[in-house]
């Protein structure tokens, strides 16, 4: 059981695991040895997180997911399989984590006296430079 929060629990059940050659430099070891991992999550009819976080999942993370609506992951940060499992679900929690939480609406607040005059100031001072870089005209 993958526990994200008090009210996000997610059995293992869901994920899917596959095994692939890791990339990169090694040795006999690495050209032997299946220790990249690749996690599917079908996110879109996952019956443990409710509608609300798997529609901000979604919008926030379009990009990592499948037509199907399946979340992908992979790691090869570590040199076996249990260290990349464990790397996936801990992208998965991190991930999980940072739209568990509804965003606070931001409260519409009024510019203060000093901002205003601050602009006032600044428009002012513009105004004048450029006049400066007029010509001056034939009048004067």
């Amino acid at each position: 059981m993958l526990s994200v929060t008090d009210k996000i629990q997610i059995p293992l059940s869901e994920f899917s695991f596959t095994f692939a050659r890791s990339g990169g430099p090694g040795g006999q070891n690495v050209n032997k040895v299946n220790s990249k991992a690749v996690m599917r999550w079908a996110i879109s009819t996952s019956p443990s997180i409710s509608d609300e976080v798997r529609g901000r999942f979604m919008s926030k993370y379009a990009s990592r997911l499948t037509l199907e609506g399946d979340l992908v992951i992979t790691s090869q940060r570590y040199r076996d399989q249990i260290g990349n499992i464990d790397d996936c679900l801990a992208k998965v929690t991190e991930m999980l984590i940072s739209v568990a939480n509804r965003p606070v609406a931001r409260k519409a607040t009024k510019p203060t006296l000093g901002s205003k005059i601050r602009r006032v100031e600044s428009k002012s001072q513009n105004s004048i430079k450029k006049q400066q870089r007029r010509r001056p005209s034939a009048d004067e």
